[in-house]
């Protein structure tokens, strides 16, 4: 049974990415404002609604998806106590030194080239908007991963943006007033 090859179609697997960071209390929103904030002072005419656009583009991607899945599924058994020692330890405490957190999201953002790379960096390290909120551990959940893929999500969203908007600009216009970029 398990050799057995199926077909799963890109819209439930991105409708369970999607719900599964909406179920961890994510809203495409929540990344847009990150997006905005990364992009806002280098794109004049930049719109929350060109922000989530690019969020949703990337949660198109199926590195994404998958990356997503296997992430949240590892921070929800880590919650529920469902993970082989030292594993389970590792996970629950986010661990300094485990680093897979980081190596999951870093395999999603390099779609989307050096800006994704160092936008995620930064992300990492300064925690704006919701990571900050999902990289604290206050005892309401674990996210060990999530915090890393929402900056993952967010850089690579950033990056898409940069370079849609810059060849905008190169047609001598602007994205003030564009609905889609």
């Amino acid at each position: 049974m398990y050799n057995e090859k199926v077909n799963i179609s890109s819209e439930s697997v991105r409708n369970a990415a999607k719900e599964a960071i909406a179920r961890r209390g994510v809203l495409i929103s929540d990344i847009a404002e990150i997006v905005f904030e990364m992009q806002y002072p280098y794109s004049n005419g930049l719109t929350l609604a060109h922000c989530i656009q690019s969020v949703e583009r990337v949660l198109n991607k199926r590195e994404v998806q998958h990356a997503i899945l296997v992430g949240v599924e590892l921070d929800e058994l880590a919650e529920k106590g469902m993970l082989s020692q030292p594993l389970q330890q590792l996970i629950e405490s986010d661990e300094s030194l485990f680093g897979i957190d980081e190596t999951l999201a870093i395999g999603s953002v390099l779609t989307y080239g050096s800006i994704a790379m160092t936008t995620y960096g930064h992300l990492d390290k300064q925690k704006i908007g919701i990571i900050k909120k999902l990289d604290t551990r206050d005892g309401t959940g674990v996210h060990t991963f999530l915090d890393d893929l929402i900056a993952s999500i967010a850089a690579s969203a950033s990056s898409r943006l940069a370079h849609r908007i810059r060849d905008v600009e190169e047609t001598g216009e602007s994205i003030a007033g564009r609905d889609k970029v």
